[in-house]
């Protein structure tokens, strides 16, 4: 019988945890592309509206660093640290040179997509894009000058005698 490799198996594009956050995303009414080429790192999702990339990450093979999910390999280890240490500085210049042309960066790990935080994390992640569009996109209120002779209160104004 012929062995598989198990790295064979490893998947890098629409992985459990991106489908999740997609399908979350998508529900919402929010509106992306995958894997966009022309951009440093090929973010799992584009979303120009809100000029936001989003990374959704595993805790393995990019090094979360404190997770539970997260463990070094107990063989060939020299390999896999320079392996999973290359991944994080790639993660990290990437996302440098695409706040320098202007996006936003997230990154969902794949630990915080486990049933007991999922719904925290998607709910999260949905605030932070409405956050963001409003911050980008909202005109700030004006107050009107007070020479200008509108009233500040809704109530008609009463003349003193």
């Amino acid at each position: 019988m012929e062995r598989h490799n198990n790295m064979a198996a490893i998947r890098s594009k629409n992985t459990s945890p991106e489908i999740i956050v997609r399908k979350y995303l998508f529900s919402r009414g929010f509106r992306y592309r995958l894997f966009h080429k022309r951009l440093p790192g090929h973010p799992d999702l584009v979303m120009r509206k809100y000029r936001t990339c989003i990374f959704v990450n595993g805790c393995f093979w990019h090094g979360h660093d404190g997770c539970k999910s997260f463990r070094m390999p107990k063989t060939n280890t020299d390999f896999w640290s320079a392996k999973i240490a290359r991944n994080k500085e790639r993660d990290l210049r990437d996302q440098k040179l695409l706040a320098e042309l202007g996006w936003h960066c997230i990154t969902v790990w794949e630990c915080q997509l486990k049933p007991q935080l999922r719904q925290q994390t998607l709910t999260a992640l949905e605030y932070t894009l409405n956050s963001i569009f409003l911050h980008d996109h909202a005109k700030p209120y004006a107050q009107p000058e007070e020479e200008s002779g509108y009233q500040i209160a809704a109530e008609p104004q009463i003349e003193e005698k």
